[in-house]
Order: C-alpha cells, then structure tokens, then sequence
C-alpha cells in the first residue's frame, strides 16, 4: 500500500499547483450564474469544449431561466444536439428553469441542498455552482480529479464522494478556493487516463504512482495557455 501524504506534503502539492496555474478558471463559458447552472448540467458525460460550442448561440439569446422557459425543449434541442444525451438535457434544463421561476425568483439558489433539487443538477454541479458562482469553497470532483487523488495517492476513495470528503479534509484552507480547478486541470492536460506526461510534472516526486511514464507533455502547457488567458 502507498504511504500516505503528510500534511507538508499535501501543502507542496498545492502550492505547486498554485505556482503554475496562479488563478485557475473554470473552462466553461459562462454569463452570469444561471447560465454557469446549465453549462455544468450539459456538461455531464460531454466535453467542455462541445459544451461551449452549443451554449455560445444559445446564451445570446435565453441567459435568463425566463428567456430558456419561453425557448422551450424542442429549440433547445436544435441548440444542444451537439452534445451527448442532448435530449434528456434539454428536458432537465427547460424543468429546471421553470423551477427556478416557480420556487426562486428565477435566481439561482445558493445552497448544496436547494441547487441538487433542481432536475439534472447532482452534487458535483451543485459544487461548481457554489464554487465558481458565490466564491464557496467546495471541491466538485469529476472523473479527472478522481483519477488524480487515486492514482497519486493525495485522496484515496472507493467513489468521487470518498475522494470529495477526503480532499475537505486534507486541502490547507487558503487552498481549497482553487483546489478543484487545480486538480481538473492537472488531470486533464497533465495526469492524463492513458499515457500521464509524468516527466514534466510539478508533483511528480511526490506522486505515489508507481508506474510512471517518460511521455512528454505538449509544447505548450496548461499553465502557458491559462496564463495568457488570464491577461486577454
């Protein structure tokens, strides 16, 4: 069995996270926090990129959960037809929007419980929500930072709600704004599934991973990209 991370460990972890990505974003495109709300619920089992290509016409003309509503689900599934599952989604965003006017004003909740009462919105949408939205910090756990707290051995689980508790108890507080954001990202461009690109790791000498690769990563690194976003 992996040795355990101890908490200077963990702390090294993050800030070198930190120090590569400094001000991680959330790679959905988003207006406002409604439209956040149903970025994440199309993103389900979907790319963020096929996510934000279908919701880029779409938010121009229905960014209000009354807009969405009086769209309806037929031209909604013209909009997001792109997207996997397309049909059950735009069925679980127009219920969603309607319930959004019926029980909140037609604003977005700001509490885990009400959020994952709304159709199509699971635990990981509603910490999302929550983080990127209000600034709450929560850790929403998808399969990327699944797969790096297990392979790595920072977070250990059986599921993604064993690694979620686990990581709010291990992550340093003046982390955890960021700690999700950090831990997608390096899971997604770095910790790949298939092929991880273990020799340009900022982790990789405390990482626990056993098998490690000599893939290299590509020319230009999440952390390259993100920072010249930041300053567009």
């Amino acid at each position: 069995m992996a040795r355990a991370f101890n908490k200077d460990e963990i702390a090294e972890f993050f800030a070198r996270l930190q120090k590569q990505i400094p001000a991680p974003q959330t790679e959905l495109q988003s207006v406002n926090p409604f439209t956040l709300l149903v970025a994440v619920v199309l993103s389900a089992q979907a790319t963020d990129k096929s996510v934000n290509k279908a919701t880029e016409p779409l938010f121009k003309i229905a960014d209000t959960p009354q807009k969405m509503a009086a769209l309806g689900e037929a031209k909604l599934t013209d909009y997001i037809k792109t997207i996997g599952l397309f049909r059950n989604k735009a069925k679980n965003v127009i219920a969603l929007s309607k319930l959004l006017l019926e029980r909140h004003r037609g604003t977005v909740p700001r509490t885990r419980e009400e959020l994952q009462a709304l159709p199509g919105a699971g635990r990981k949408t509603a910490n999302v929500v929550l983080n990127v939205a209000f600034g709450e910090k929560t850790i929403a756990v998808d399969t990327h930072i699944f797969r790096v707290c297990n392979r790595t051995n920072l977070a250990p689980g059986k599921d993604v709600l064993a690694v979620e508790l686990a990581l709010e108890k291990k992550v340093p507080e003046h982390f955890k704004l960021h700690a999700h954001h950090w831990l997608i990202l390096h899971g997604r461009y770095t910790c790949t599934a298939r092929k991880p690109f273990c020799p340009t790791c900022v982790v990789r000498d405390l990482c626990r991973f056993k098998d490690k690769t000599q893939e290299v990563a590509p020319k230009k690194p999440v952390a390259v990209r993100m920072a010249g976003r930041a300053r567009r």
